[in-house]
């Protein structure tokens, strides 16, 4: 019996981190409004070591508009520069010799139609893990019934276990319809 709970732990347990997984890869996607997040794939040559860019400047939002970086050290000012520009981000930074500010520009329709079907492909890979999540639980709990597990426990196992899958693409899809509302919001 505790071998089928284990199964079921297991499989919740990665279907967890898919929607974790989800969470973080759209909240790099920009939607219009200042959002630290996008910044969080780019790395800088900080003496010789690639660093985040959080961990060698402070990263602010004075409004919804634009984020300011402000680095610990003057001379990081042209490397976060050259790092912003030559990252996926699209936004030209502007430094006037202590801080580098970045001005979100306003998305235009076909752009935000393009975020919402980057944020659809990303929900969907999301999905396809929660899916093999439960096929993989599935599997265990047929090969455990040749292990002894009644197999009355197991079909009762695999109907726990397309509930959590039930739940979790249901969470899945709350996310990407909170996030391409926040894209298509004007």
């Amino acid at each position: 019996m505790e071998d089928v709970k284990s199964f079921l732990s297991e499989a919740e347990e990665n279907m967890e981190m898919a929607v974790m997984a989800l969470d973080e890869k759209l909240s790099r996607i920009r939607a219009g409004r200042a959002n630290v997040h996008i910044l969080d794939g780019i790395k800088v040559d900080s003496y010789g070591a690639m660093m985040p860019l959080s961990n060698v400047a402070n990263l602010s939002i004075p409004d919804a508009r634009s984020i300011v970086i402000k680095p610990w050290d003057r001379s990081m000012l042209k490397v976060i520069e050259k790092a912003i520009i030559d990252s996926p981000v699209g936004i030209m930074p502007e430094n006037n010799g202590e801080q580098i500010r970045l001005g979100i520009p306003v998305l235009t329709e076909e752009r935000r139609k393009e975020l919402s079907k980057q944020c659809s492909k990303e929900a969907e890979s999301a999905k396809i893990s929660i899916r093999n999540a439960r096929r993989d639980c599935i599997e265990s709990l047929k090969k455990s019934v040749k292990n002894g597990v009644p197999e009355d426990v197991e079909k009762d196992a695999e109907g726990d276990c397309q509930k959590l899958h039930d739940k979790y693409i249901k969470r899945i899809d709350e996310v990407l319809d909170a996030k391409i509302k926040e894209i298509m919001t004007v």
